[in-house]
């Protein structure tokens, strides 16, 4: 590790209601201090970094807040190429190193792999926020080569007389792995006139100090909302986690990182794709239990159709070929196989 590589610091306070615990076989985890009722905000998130999730979504949603720009919206001075919905979130601008680097990204034939937007947002962060980003829990592993070009990649878009707080290629991997396993989707809306601005999928992705040390559970008891594009809120792209049901004091509280309606196989699949575990929880454990009976009620009823074949097929050894009007390799036969 090279010296400049931080080491991070304290997160802070947990927030209300709840408070930091280390579990053995699951992490950090949130635990809630008193009882919960359904419906009650559990935590609210703001995030450490928002951030495009391409150059093709810039012309499309407001480079801070991330709602739908109107139709006359304002430009980033600077750089020319953000654009913003109202006169506030010009003033309050977007991240230095990004905006610097925009038109190097949109000019020319290069095709710069969208990692570049969330580093170029990291390293614009104050060095709390940085800290607190390396502090979140990551397992992604990546080549040195693969990171020593990205990494330079990088350095070119940066301005030549910047040296970003922490900047080293340690430091650039340890963020693109905290990026891979703790970033969340801002989602564009089910409206098909976005389809033909060649965005799909997100408008942006965030990383949540508190959101991210939420741990998995196929039975969640909290539920996240999102209110990107309410026109009334400041903090719009904030994460608000809500009760789903009754919650006990000392209960850890929980959210799906998969649809809670795909079945067993689909969501274990996910999971141990995206997030590299099997999940254990309550859930998982009867449903996988319930699928081995399954299976192997259906290789019991196989074996018990293999056995009748067998034992058919012991009884018509017994008969002679001649017994039978038409045979399977009887050529003359025009009747159907006597057997497999």
């Amino acid at each position: 590790m090279s010296s400049n590589q931080p080491n991070p610091n304290p997160i802070g306070p947990a927030p209300p209601l709840l408070r930091l615990v280390e579990k053995p076989d699951r992490g950090r985890a949130l635990i809630t201090t008193g009882p919960i009722k359904p419906g009650q905000i559990v935590l609210v998130d703001s995030p450490l970094v928002v951030y495009p999730s391409s150059l093709a979504s810039l012309p499309v949603f407001c480079s801070r807040c991330f709602r739908i720009l109107p139709s006359q919206p304002f430009r980033c001075p600077s750089c020319h190429v953000a654009r913003f919905c109202s006169a506030r979130c010009l003033s309050l601008s977007h991240p230095a190193l990004l905006c610097h680097a925009l038109p190097s990204l949109i000019s020319g034939n290069v095709t710069w792999p969208d990692d570049l937007l969330f580093l170029l947002s990291a390293y614009s962060l104050p060095s709390s926020s940085l800290l607190q980003l390396l502090s979140l829990h990551s397992n992604s592993r990546f080549s040195y080569e693969s990171i020593e070009i990205l990494h330079s990649e990088l350095s070119s878009l940066l301005p030549s007389n910047v040296v970003p707080l922490h900047f080293s290629t340690e430091t650039t991997s340890s963020l693109i792995s905290k990026e891979k396993n703790n970033s969340f989707a801002l989602v564009i809306p089910m409206d098909p006139k976005f389809e033909v601005c060649g965005v799909a999928g997100a408008r942006a992705y965030g990383l949540y100090l508190w959101s991210s040390m939420l741990n998995h559970d196929c039975l969640p008891n909290v539920c996240r909302f999102d209110y990107v594009d309410d026109l009334h809120r400041e903090n719009n792209t904030d994460f608000i986690f809500r009760a789903l049901h009754e919650i006990k004091e000392g209960i850890e509280i929980c959210t799906s990182y998969v649809g809670v309606t795909r079945g067993y196989r689909k969501r274990q699949r996910r999971l141990t794709e995206d997030y590299g575990f099997k999940c254990e929880c309550n859930r998982c454990k009867l449903e996988g239990q319930l699928k081995e009976n399954q299976v192997e009620e259906e290789e019991a009823e196989q074996d018990n159709e293999e056995e009748e074949v067998g034992e058919e097929e012991l009884e018509m050894s017994d008969i002679d070929d001649d017994d039978f009007l038409h045979r399977k390799d009887d050529p003359g036969g025009d009747g159907m196989p006597i057997c497999e």
